[in-house]
């Protein structure tokens, strides 16, 4: 069950910019609760406080008991406004719940392992394609956070939402398949592996000259045994080329 906070209000008798004004002067942010069927109460809350409690992190999926004027509603917050300039809170909505309310919320991608990935390792940076996934699920078993295991990933590789194993009763709205984190090449990588498959595509076009004519290693007398320059070696060494030019390039493609 989610840890409920704490947390007074003071209902308002007035609504109106006038008066949300005149509490935002008195050091206090007005706001609304709602829902669950029944009437809206504004309320105000204490500046100080509800900055702490939005800037500590978590705010919109946190439940909370509000304490308007001793009355106890169980609520959790649905939006706030910041001012565009001094970014300090001037409105905040609440959500009443009732008993076993379903909500929709959006969760935070956590990501893990990240220092165990090969990509990583390798010099690939980090890049959280999606910060946060939307679900539904009940108010009183809300995730903390969505947490992918980057641990196997390569550079150019990513992990998607339908790779990871989501808390149990929890519903994504939206598409399953989304790509939640990706590893990027370090700077310089394309063109170092678009050399190495100009370089493997080459060798593959040498050894399959070779294949094709037939032509004996340098030194060996007839009747040899076969080495690295008979059609039969030189072919193998044709297709390992090839291989080795597909890999690269496929390398390549998907960057």
């Amino acid at each position: 069950m989610a840890t409920v906070k704490e947390m007074k209000a003071t209902a308002r008798s007035r609504a109106g910019r006038g008066a949300a004004r005149a509490e935002r002067r008195a050091g206090r942010v007005p706001g609304v609760i709602y829902g669950d069927g029944k009437p809206p109460i504004n309320v105000s809350v204490d500046h100080a406080e509800l900055k702490q409690r939005i800037y500590a992190g978590h705010f919109l999926t946190s439940i909370y008991e509000l304490d308007v004027d001793g009355a106890k509603q169980r609520v959790i917050p649905r939006d706030f406004q910041l001012d565009p300039v001094k970014d300090l809170p001037v409105h905040v909505d609440f959500l009443r719940l009732g008993v076993g309310a379903q909500i929709r919320v959006r969760i935070p991608v956590h990501v893990i392992n990240a220092d165990q990935a090969p990509g990583v390792k390798r010099g690939g940076t980090v890049n959280i394609v999606t910060h946060a996934v939307e679900v539904i699920c009940s108010a009183d078993a809300i995730p903390d956070s969505i947490d992918v295991d980057i641990s196997s990933l390569e550079i150019n590789y990513s992990k998607h939402l339908n790779e990871v194993t989501l808390p149990p009763n929890v519903r994504v709205v939206g598409q399953f398949d989304q790509t939640l984190v990706t590893i990027v090449p370090p700077s310089g990588y394309a063109e170092e592996m678009k050399a190495a498959a100009e370089a493997a595509a080459a060798a593959a076009t040498a050894a399959a000259t070779a294949a094709e004519a037939g032509t004996p290693a340098d030194g060996a007398a007839p009747g040899a045994a076969p080495s690295a320059g008979t059609p039969a070696s030189a072919a193998a060494a044709a297709a390992a080329a090839a291989v080795a030019a597909a890999s690269a390039a496929a390398f390549i493609s998907s960057a």
